[in-house]
């Protein structure tokens, strides 16, 4: 399955998620559909190692788990709030600041009022704030009896905790994705990306 989504600056959704056994996928194909639309040939797969016969140079990975929490106390100073639609410009604006990129907070404002309008009960907006300064932001969508957050951020580990925290609080347990290094989840599995370097061993 291949994600498409130009100009937003999500990693994920620029990306050909690939099954564990490539043996059946055209990599020849996949990497001339990315460079035809101008992007990097990024593919995603679930594990620390490459499926075998894909030649691929690593760039990131990400952990998918249950929030446990962290094993430290919280940090008192950060406030977590859940704020409505309206707020959505502003909660955008903090997610894309703590990725760095604030220049994509109206575009992912943009891209997310249509779907939250119309399944306004699945979804909720959690900001947290720092001395009254907002320092990250995070997507809660309901699942089952739980929930998941994949699209948060924050200015840093305290900010992003008290948001899990918080998202996990909203149901019975909670799935996230987090950057390599973190701790806090159980149940996990990492999601490896990587840029397809034209030596594949099929070339169906």
């Amino acid at each position: 399955m291949t994600l498409l989504t130009p100009g937003v600056n999500v990693l994920a959704l620029n990306a050909t998620f690939l099954p564990g056994d490539v043996g059946d996928v055209d990599l020849r194909a996949v990497q001339d559909w990315h460079e035809g639309q101008g992007l990097p040939p990024l593919v995603a797969w679930a594990g620390a190692d490459a499926p075998a016969g894909l030649a691929v140079q690593p760039v990131a990975r990400v952990w998918v788990g249950d929030w446990v929490g962290e094993p430290d106390p919280p940090d008192a100073s950060v406030v977590v709030e859940q704020v409505g639609r309206l707020h959505l410009s502003a909660w955008a604006g903090a997610l894309c600041a703590a990725h760095g990129t604030p220049e994509w907070a109206a575009g992912l404002a943009r891209q997310l009022a249509g779907p939250l309008e119309a399944a306004a009960g699945a979804f909720a907006l959690l900001m947290a704030y720092r001395d009254g300064q907002a320092a990250g932001s995070l997507l809660w969508q309901a699942r089952g009896a739980g929930g998941a957050a994949h699209l948060w951020g924050a200015l840093d580990a305290s900010a992003g905790a008290a948001l899990l925290d918080a998202a996990a609080a909203l149901g019975d347990g909670l799935r996230v994705t987090v950057p390599d290094g973190w701790a806090g989840l159980g149940r996990q599995e990492p999601v490896t990306y990587g840029l397809l370097t034209g030596e594949h061993e099929n070339h169906n």
